[in-house]
């Protein structure tokens, strides 16, 4: 258990692990409350221009010094698509306009669920936000290192099928 975990949150007991629907999970012994870890959601842009891919080199860990798109986590109660449109503005200067939905991509073990979308540069000036060393365009056939192996899949579903 992480040390959100600890104790019940209805009654304050500290928390055992039991088996809830065959799954472990923690849950208390007193009142049989049982703590369901929620996955966290973060969204991801494809942005082109002129048959490239707009990229981001990261700042931050994970993979920092590596590439990837620009994106990030959604906060509670914000709208997805505009969760989007945000991280690209934060990451790149650009304002864009989130278009169709690419996918949702998650992977077993992992907490994150990622929402990809399509979307079209609208304004902004290309610039690398703080949590980012450097922002560029690449072709899709010469993608720099990437932080994340998920963002081919990403753009291999995008390049044949929304784009």
């Amino acid at each position: 258990m992480g040390s959100e975990e600890k104790y019940c949150p209805a009654c304050a007991t500290p928390l055992i692990i039991r088996d809830v629907f065959g799954t472990q999970r923690p849950s208390c012994p007193s009142c049989h409350h049982v703590v369901y870890n929620d996955p966290k959601v973060a969204t991801t842009c494809i942005v082109e221009r002129k048959g490239r891919v707009l990229m981001i080199r990261r700042a931050l860990e994970p993979g920092i010094g590596l590439w990837c798109m620009p994106g990030g986590y959604v906060d509670r109660g914000e709208v997805v698509e505009e969760a989007a449109a945000r991280e690209v503005l934060e990451e790149t200067g650009l304002v864009v306009e989130v278009g169709s939905l690419v996918g949702l991509f998650s992977e077993k073990g992992r907490p994150v669920i990622v929402a990809a979308f399509a979307a079209t540069e609208t304004g902004g000036v290309l610039q690398a936000g703080p949590e980012a060393q450097e922002v560029d365009f690449f072709p899709l056939g010469d993608l720099p290192p990437l932080a994340f192996p998920r963002d081919v899949e990403i753009l291999e579903r995008w390049r044949h099928g929304l784009r």
